[in-house]
């Protein structure tokens, strides 16, 4: 057995197991541990079934064995989000109405990551319905942050994110709408990515033309999510707004510097949302890391005043046409927030949904220009830091009354309907130890590029290898 600990990379751990220097056994029981030290705390795994991923890994081991082919993930532990379904496993959507559903089929997603090698163990903590950025649900109870239990661990990728951090798994897979990726990687300290529509498929989906929600990899260090991305993304005839790039396309090593790159730096999109001043305050350091590296920095935004209006009505929309037959048979069974917002999509017409298109087309053409100007937009992740687990939402910032469940949300959102991949990267910490991400934006289907900048910005800081001190680090 090597030298391994749980915060080893996924790179290493995948290549130990190949060169079968550790077996996919010992490094699960690793992992097992660790999920038993810490995850009373954090409650981040869920479902986990400890049996059936020994047999999984035993499997790994034996195929390994009879040297036969094996994907890049081979013999790596993982908890799939648990919106996404895994065909024997129990998943739950974080709602009591699916409490014991149990999948007969994959989605496209989890067919790849389990395609790649992954040994399944279990799932990951989701809000009901994956609705909100604060994980928590009727049926496991709350996800907690490891850097300090009584805060919000973000979501509705909370459980994926919390358990990257306190190192029960090595990677992690998400999906975003309004931050569902980059909200909780900031509030964990790891990395999570928005990619552009179709750069990683999905399937099965109510409507395949749907632009808002994307599926997209997390991990402690963006070359492990460039490594998970390269598994994740790539055409699928299933999922017709797929990208035709491979998924190789986005695998590691990135060499990227910030040598000449020109960023755009904007603390709150010219007031477009307000901003914590403490989260305010990590951000405005960045500039100092960006030009010691080369880059070159300017005060600047796009114009996105038509971005909330667009993002609120197509998420009701979905929200409408996804729920309301279930809400109509059980309207007891949602959270009242989940409930409300259900309920604004009924009143929405043809013409307020072909009004939300046309903005998104005008911003599409807005970024379009403002990238021809800027390689990177750097801005807030979330306009607060991790704020405490026993609210739903924050109600204020800097006094300021926010009020719905969307409102602190806007640095996040607002970027989703642009359309361009958009990357939480571990920026810094609040005094109190709570950690604060910075958003880095790139054009549409820009990835590569946008991965490189992120990934010279996070060894410029190296912010992210600060670990939290839930539990042991081995």
């Amino acid at each position: 057995m090597t030298d391994l600990d749980v915060y080893s990379s996924a790179r290493a751990m995948a290549a130990a197991v190949a060169a079968k220097e550790i077996s996919a056994r010992e490094l699960l029981e690793l992992h097992l541990a660790r999920i038993a030290r810490v995850n009373g705390d954090v409650n981040a795994v869920v479902s986990l079934d400890e049996e059936r991923a020994r047999g999984g890994a035993a499997e790994a081991d034996q195929r390994l064995a009879r040297g036969e082919p094996v994907g890049p993930l081979h013999g790596l532990p993982h908890a799939f989000k648990d919106t996404h379904e895994v065909a024997g496993w129990r998943t739950t959507f974080g709602s009591p109405l699916r409490a014991d559903y149990v999948p007969k089929r994959d989605d496209l997603v989890v067919e790849r990551i389990r395609g790649a090698g992954v040994v399944t163990i279990g799932k990951t903590n989701v809000p009901e319905w994956a609705a909100g950025s604060h994980t928590f649900n009727p049926v496991f109870g709350t996800t907690r942050n490891p850097y300090d239990l009584s805060r919000s661990a973000g979501g509705s990728s909370g459980g994926a994110a919390a358990a990257l951090a306190s190192g029960m798994v090595p990677l992690a897979d998400g999906s975003d709408m309004g931050g569902s990726l980059r909200n909780p990687a900031s509030f964990n300290n790891v990395v999570g990515l928005r990619p552009s529509v179709g750069r990683v498929p999905s399937w099965p989906e109510t409507n395949a033309w749907e632009l808002t929600s994307v599926g997209g990899p997390m991990a402690r260090s963006v070359e492990d999510l460039a490594f998970l991305l390269s598994v994740m993304a790539g055409p699928s005839r299933r999922a017709p707004l797929s990208l035709e790039t491979p998924g190789s396309a986005f695998a590691p090593p990135l060499h990227g510097d910030l040598a000449g790159v020109r960023v755009a730096l904007s603390v709150d999109l010219g007031g477009a949302f307000a901003v914590d001043h403490a989260v305010a305050d990590v951000i405005a350091q960045q500039p100092t890391v960006f030009e010691a590296a080369g880059a070159v920095v300017e005060d600047a935004h796009p114009v996105l005043h038509s971005a909330d209006a667009a993002f609120r009505t197509l998420r009701a929309w979905v929200f409408q046409h996804r729920f309301r037959a279930l809400l109509e048979k059980r309207p007891d069974g949602f959270k009242q927030s989940l409930k409300d917002n259900i309920l604004l999509g009924a009143d929405l017409t043809g013409e307020d949904v072909a009004r939300a298109y046309q903005q998104m087309t005008s911003i599409h053409d807005r970024m379009r220009a403002f990238f021809e100007r800027y390689d990177v937009l750097a801005l807030p992740v979330s306009q607060v830091p991790p704020f405490s687990a026993d609210e739903e939402y924050p109600t204020t910032i800097n006094g300021e009354p926010q009020p719905t469940y969307l409102d602190w949300m806007r640095s996040a959102y607002l970027i989703t309907v642009t359309g361009c991949p958009a990357i939480s990267v571990p920026a810094g910490f609040t005094p109190e130890g709570w950690p604060i991400g910075i958003q880095l934006v790139g054009p549409v289907r820009g990835e590569r590029r946008l991965l490189e900048v992120a990934h010279a910005f996070e060894q410029a800081t190296l912010v992210g290898e600060r670990r939290p001190q839930v539990g042991a680090t081995r």
